[in-house]
């Protein structure tokens, strides 16, 4: 073994050794092997960062834009809306969510598209009196499905797509290419996850209310401000840093008026009434200091919490947040964002430590307080989903119409070849930014800068895997385990195996490193290289058996209470299904041609 090609495995190896581990953020891990390949000389130093030039990644950032200026257009506003007369059967619901996210996210990203139905769904949920895991797992799967049906549902479809046309045909992939696999693929998955897969999923005990869940009223605490009290004239923050304790001053009272989630710098005067969100150590602690009085009653509930302009909403950590790993404490939310935590829950339970020395995970759901448009600020910013539904934007259906035409006319211009595919995206994210769909800060907001940054480094990761033969000698040992088999045993493994893979790393990684393995197998077979493209496409978006091969099932992991293990019990008879539909319609749609 030559070694470059030693070096690339070595490289390769280690890649997915970090991926699994999850200690760093899987941009970071691409970086650092496009840099080992560089620094050895494999890709040539005046090429290392060509990849982010390529016209995959520029595809994904468009598609990216796009799809959040359809969100804004109101499109989606109007389905949600429709839905709201589906009654009050949860199988009835769960099918009108199931369908309606697979159908939007094979338009849009599919993160996207989760993210509008998962408050949905929370809704339908608490008010039916059941356990949001009924809902939210099969919305999270339907969101995958939806990927596949076409070019523009998911990377790896795109990047399968540019594959083709750059080392195997000369042409890429078009729009609809996907949609008789995928369409059939998603049709078997919806019918399973609505009829049978539901009921694979554990049956815990409900949690039905914000209330149920974080239990707000054991730590609220009215106090009283006496007369001649060395509180007097101070700042909240002084009273905050009063003791070492997790004192938070969630309300403030005086002469019979509320102001919620007060600012830290609000002085106090005599008889004022102060609601103190604290443990009862923390509280006794903060009384003998002080010198407050308990008033003798307990105040709690969103009447005194909240008021006109200030909101209690839960929001979930998503993968790539800048609070992932770190403590409460760490983040100072209160002095540097404006909002109180009053609650952490984690996997459908509240968690009774404080949470201030507790290091945040991705799909941790918190109960925040502040003011309503710092809340809409802060959340993009800390990287979390809001589950409460937006207010609709109704009101334009003529901006509708258009950001649907804006849309529609990429989709035909790339489906004819009539434009390629990223011109034609990037042509139609510009026009939507002129229209007035975006805001300059929303573009670059709406595009996922940690798979940009992963698609960049790891395209000329995966040409030298190419060119140093890694790719055709994995591809020579996977056929000669299956070379006395039928054609479509290899095939199969080719899916599986990108399946597996896909489970453990993020899926357009798995696209990137299983393409040219695909490629050298149809090559070393004789046969058309579609098939085998469209099984790594199948396999990429398939991550059905972990809630860490993609961040629609890591999402959904906090607020439906779901353990690691939950997702084999309906994501495996699932990937079963698709691989026994998928492969013969690959074969029947893309003949292997031997």
């Amino acid at each position: 073994m030559a070694i470059d090609q030693t070096i690339t495995f070595v490289t390769l190896a280690l890649v997915l050794v970090l991926f699994i581990w999850g200690r760093w953020r899987y941009d970071i891990v691409a970086l650092f092997a496009l840099l080992v390949v560089s620094i050895a000389g494999i890709v040539p130093a005046a090429d290392a960062f060509a990849g982010f030039g390529h016209p995959a990644v520029i595809t994904v950032a468009a598609v990216l834009v796009v799809s959040r200026a359809l969100l804004n257009s109101g499109m989606i506003d109007y389905i949600v809306r429709l839905m709201s007369g589906i009654g009050d059967n949860p199988l009835v619901q769960l099918a009108v969510l199931v369908v309606a996210v697979t159908a939007c996210s094979g338009f849009m990203n599919n993160i996207g598209a989760l993210a509008i139905f998962m408050p949905v769904a929370i809704r339908m949920a608490r008010k039916n009196e059941i356990s949001p895991s009924l809902f939210l797992m099969p919305l999270a799967f339907g969101s995958l499905l939806g990927g596949l049906v076409t070019q523009v549902g998911t990377p790896p479809n795109i990047i399968i797509s540019i594959f083709r046309e750059e080392t195997a045909v000369g042409a890429p992939f078009r729009m609809f290419d996907f949609t008789p696999v995928g369409a059939g693929i998603a049709l078997a998955g919806m019918l399973f996850i609505i009829l049978i897969g539901w009921r694979l999923l554990p049956k815990r005990k409900s949690q039905v209310s914000r209330e149920d869940l974080f239990e707000i009223d054991e730590y609220i605490t009215e106090v009283h401000v006496p007369k001649k009290s060395a509180l007097t004239g101070k700042r909240l923050r002084d009273l905050e840093n009063a003791t070492d304790g997790d004192i938070i001053v969630v309300g403030h009272e005086r002469n019979e008026q509320k102001f919620a989630a007060p600012s830290p710098y609000r002085t106090f005067k005599e008889n004022d009434t102060l609601i103190i969100k604290a443990n009862a150590e923390d509280l006794q602690g903060l009384l003998d200091s002080t010198g407050l009085e308990l008033t003798g009653s307990k105040k709690s509930g969103e009447d005194t919490l909240s008021s006109d302009d200030i909101k209690v909403i839960e929001a979930t950590i998503t993968r790539n947040s800048v609070m992932e790993g770190r403590t409460v404490r760490s983040l100072n939310l209160r002095s540097r964002y404006g909002v109180n935590l009053l609650g952490l829950s984690r996997q459908g339970g509240r968690l009774r430590t404080s949470p201030d020395s507790i290091r945040l995970r991705p799909g941790d759901v918190l109960l925040l307080q502040g003011p309503e448009e710092t809340l809409e600020e802060v959340l993009p910013t800390l990287g979390l989903l809001p589950l409460v539904e937006r207010g609709l934007r109704v009101g334009q259906p003529q901006r509708v119409l258009l950001g649907v035409a804006i849309f529609a006319s990429a989709l035909v211009l790339s489906a004819l070849g009539i434009l390629p595919i990223q011109i034609a995206f990037v042509g139609a994210a510009l026009i939507m930014v002129l229209a007035g769909f975006l805001t300059l800060r929303e573009i670059y907001d709406g595009i996922d800068w940690p798979v940009i940054v992963l698609l960049g480094a790891m395209i000329p990761v995966s040409q030298a895997f190419e060119t140093t033969g890694g790719a055709q000698l994995i591809a020579g040992r996977i056929l000669e385990i299956s070379g006395s088999t039928a054609p479509w045993v290899t095939l199969t493994v080719v899916m599986v195996g990108t399946m597996f893979l896909s489970d453990l790393v993020n899926n357009a990684a798995a696209a990137v490193l299983m393409a040219p393995i695909a490629i050298s197998i149809a090559g070393a077979m004789g046969g058309s290289v579609d098939p085998f493209l469209m099984s790594v496409a199948v396999g990429a978006s398939c991550a059905f058996l972990t809630p860490i091969g993609h961040q629609s099932n890591t999402l959904v992991m906090g607020p439906g209470g779901y353990r690691f293990s939950d997702y084999w019990r309906m994501g495996l008879p699932l990937e079963i299904i698709i691989v026994l539909v998928g492969i013969p319609l690959i074969m029947r749609v893309w003949p292997l041609g031997l």
